[in-house]
């Protein structure tokens, strides 16, 4: 089972790793379980970023906002 990794302090050190494991799984000089779990990291990564994104976002509507008191709501990339 492989070790859980604390993330990354920013969103811009996740980036930086998650281009570092694309490379590395790219190069395909990886054992397989190494692959895998470099994959797995990558997803994590991945995920993590989004979410970062997503309140970023959602930060920069209520600061957009014309009422200061406006209760927050999901951000939906669609309507976006």
């Amino acid at each position: 089972m492989p070790k859980k990794t604390p993330p990354p302090a920013s969103f811009e050190t996740a980036l930086g790793e998650l281009e570092q494991i694309v490379s590395r799984l790219e190069s395909g000089d990886l054992p397989l379980e190494e692959a895998l779990n470099e994959f797995e990291r990558g997803i994590q990564l991945a995920r993590q970023g989004q979410q970062q994104l997503q309140q970023a976002e959602q930060r920069v509507q209520i600061l957009l906002n014309s009422e200061p008191e406006a209760p927050l709501s999901p951000f939906n990339q669609d309507e976006a």
